[in-house]
């Protein structure tokens, strides 16, 4: 008797957090289809999975009709997630979080698969309640330059919930904090991305406004491995919180960043960015008590293994910046 073949379609397998997600379904046997626009993807995060027989690719927005498919799990990280980069087109990315989501839940709801919402910390918008727990319901401006992602985000919860109290979906929503880790785009405006190449060139660390805004900080690892203790979890839809609730200020991340390469960067201070929350960090009590799940790398030892990458990455951009910025660093 063949083994049972589980089969997944992940949108947005293609970009920093679907393609490790692609990586560990693969390890788990599963059949992936990756579903990616390229907004934000990019090919080289799973070009060492194209010549795999239990990995397909489709290039397709989901916010277009989906072809029809036989699946287990689907799920939607699609969107871009960096301001810089949902705010180039927000009506496209309010349509993906929300036209998107519905497409996908209504291949879900066809055939009684699971599904997966990633939504974001954003959600909680510039928090009055700190740490930020599920029951929180946020403080948004919702008409504000950064309301596409949110309240799209926001829009494609209730959407998950919607479809389980009317369709019976079986839906998991998590709510993801500040990640970083190889395969982030390096161009993608994220502070921790932002921060290392600029060192890696030698150039100057901008913090917005004072930079004493904290945040808190998962490697990727230890957030796919909370995707699917709550994807295989018994009956837990959520929201559940997924992040690290260890907090820094983001003057101590560059701090931090500047020390470990051994850069000559100065960090400097800019005007401060509409609706930049002041404090984000997660309570993670239910994904502790729920899925026994909390993260195990400290933020040194993460910076290092993407600070390795990064270097990868723009030496390969620009071999002449580096080799000098490293040498004027040590």
């Amino acid at each position: 008797m063949s083994e049972v073949i589980r089969r997944a379609v992940v949108a947005g397998g293609a970009g920093f957090l679907g393609s490790h997600l692609c990586d560990q379904l693969i390890e788990l046997d599963y059949h992936v289809t990756c579903v990616d626009n390229f907004t934000s993807g990019r090919v080289a995060n799973i070009s060492h999975l194209l010549g795999d027989k239990r990995f397909d690719l489709i290039q397709a927005d989901i916010c277009s009709p989906l072809p029809s498919m036989e699946v287990d799990e689907v799920w939607n990280l699609a969107c871009p997630a960096s301001p810089p980069r949902y705010q180039i087109d927000p009506v496209q990315t309010m349509m993906t979080s929300v036209l998107g989501t519905k497409n996908l839940l209504d291949l879900a709801r066809a055939n009684k698969a699971r599904f997966f919402q990633a939504s974001t910390s954003e959600v909680y918008g510039d928090p009055e309640q700190h740490p930020q727990p599920e029951h929180y319901t946020g403080s948004v401006n919702t008409i504000g330059p950064r309301a596409c992602y949110d309240e799209g985000k926001r829009a494609a919860e209730s959407l998950c919930f919607d479809y389980l109290r009317t369709y019976n979906v079986d839906i998991r929503v998590v709510r993801i904090f500040n990640t970083y880790g190889p395969r982030m785009d390096p161009e993608d405006g994220r502070v921790v991305s932002n921060f290392i190449v600029k060192a890696l060139k030698g150039e100057p660390l901008e913090l917005y406004g004072s930079g004493d805004q904290t945040r808190s900080f998962c490697y990727v690892d230890d957030l796919i491995a909370g995707f699917l203790r709550l994807m295989h979890s018994d009956g837990c839809h959520g929201p559940v919180n997924i992040g690290n609730p260890g907090e820094f200020t983001v003057k101590q991340l560059a701090e931090i960043v500047v020390d470990k390469l051994g850069s000559k960067s100065e960090i400097v201070c800019v005007p401060a960015t509409m609706d930049d929350p002041k404090q984000r960090k997660p309570d993670i009590t239910l994904a502790r008590d729920r899925l026994q799940w909390e993260p195990l790398i400290p933020l040194s030892e993460g910076l290092d293994m993407t600070a390795n990458y990064f270097a990868e990455e723009v030496a390969r951009m620009a071999p002449a910046a580096i080799s000098a910025s490293m040498t004027a660093g040590r």
